[in-house]
């Protein structure tokens, strides 16, 4: 495997693990002529680290994951990997397509969470560098055999990992297959802009006025809902934490907090579209998620437990936020969603992007 050197930036790689079966799992460094950094493995397409630069120039790691390929293996919920086929939840693990039942594996209670038991951040995806005018990159590919995890169809998968000379990491995705299958993928990366703490002070601002509910399960329910007089309405910036211990049961519902679909609302016409900007007001770091996807996830890490610890960080209670760019959750199981089926001859593809800067 070739290294690339340009003046947009590098692409290095070492050996950063091995899986039981014995096979080599590959960490990839991208670097930018700024000095902006992302470590990727080949594993489940994970984004381990991710150091930009705060208002003063000084870098930091600004992703939760680890330094060491093994708790990847046992203690991941989901850090910084690609998502599919199908991110989010399927109710009851199961799905109906063109007269057929498909049953998923139930791992979420009795539901069905971001691809099943192996989903694709569990794989190990082929890699290779590369290079273009966007900067320097990542190509991923992945073939999810027919009926793996229980879907229908051999889908063919390409992602993209670009890291551009302006702070960007793009993730561009593509998919083909031989039978109608329900295709929903996203990025979960865990995010905290001061590199340690909570997240509870970030700044928190969405381009949504509109979320979907969820039941006890997480899956939605009922009408689309407004944002205003709640504790979601995210339309002018706040903490993340100002309102998070509410005394609402949708935020119950998440173990105390946001794990909540919310629907993009000012879309451009093409290309991608604003969905949510985080600022640190003490490094002075910027997030800016934009996608080309209709909605999103927001999630306040209301899960992590500080049972796990990685790259120094203790993974405490509203320790990251994440927010992933998606179809509506539930699509296959709801007929009020748009559809997020593909079919042979047609191509999946959509793109998102993390842009870093400073206020």
């Amino acid at each position: 495997m070739t290294d690339i050197t340009t003046a947009k930036g590098s692409v290095s790689h070492r050996v950063f693990g091995t899986l039981p079966d014995g096979r080599e799992v590959t960490q990839f460094s991208l670097r930018n002529a700024s000095g902006a950094e992302a470590r990727i493995i080949n594993y489940g397409g994970i984004i381990t680290h991710l150091f930009v630069p705060d208002r003063d120039g000084a870098m930091a790691d600004v992703v939760l994951g680890f330094d060491e390929f093994a708790p990847y293996l046992t203690d991941s919920p989901y850090f910084g990997a690609l998502i599919g086929r199908f991110g989010n939840r399927l109710a009851g693990g199961r799905f109906k397509l063109d007269g057929m039942t498909y049953s998923l594996d139930q791992n979420d209670g009795n539901n069905h969470l971001h691809g099943g038991v192996e989903g694709f951040d569990k794989k190990l995806w082929e890699a290779e560098p590369v290079e273009g005018d966007l900067g320097v990159g990542l190509r991923l590919k992945l073939i999810s055999v027919d009926g793996d995890q229980g879907y229908p169809g051999t889908l063919s998968v390409v992602v993209e990992y670009w890291l551009t000379e302006d702070n960007q990491l793009i993730t561009d995705y593509t998919a083909t297959t031989d039978k109608a299958t329900p295709v929903n993928l996203t990025q979960h990366s865990y995010f905290n802009l001061a590199g340690s703490g909570t997240v509870r002070d970030h700044q928190l601002q969405l381009n949504a006025r509109q979320y979907t509910p969820v039941n006890e399960g997480l899956i939605p329910e009922g009408p689309l809902e407004a944002v205003t007089n709640n504790a979601f309405d995210f339309t002018q910036p706040k903490a993340i934490g100002s309102d998070i211990d509410a005394d609402e049961t949708q935020l119950k519902r998440a173990n105390g907090g946001y794990d909540h679909n919310f629907v993009v609302d000012e879309r451009a016409s093409e290309g991608e579209s604003l969905a949510a900007r985080a600022i640190e007001p003490v490094s002075g770091r910027v997030l800016e998620v934009w996608t080309e996807e209709p909605c999103f996830q927001l999630y306040s890490g209301n899960f992590l437990d500080g049972s796990t610890e990685g790259k120094g960080v203790r993974h405490v209670r509203h320790g990251a936020f994440c927010v992933e760019p998606q179809h509506f959750p539930d699509s296959p199981n709801q007929e009020r969603f748009p559809s997020t089926i593909l079919r042979p001859g047609e191509r999946y593809h959509t793109r998102m992007s993390f842009r870093f800067y400073t206020d």
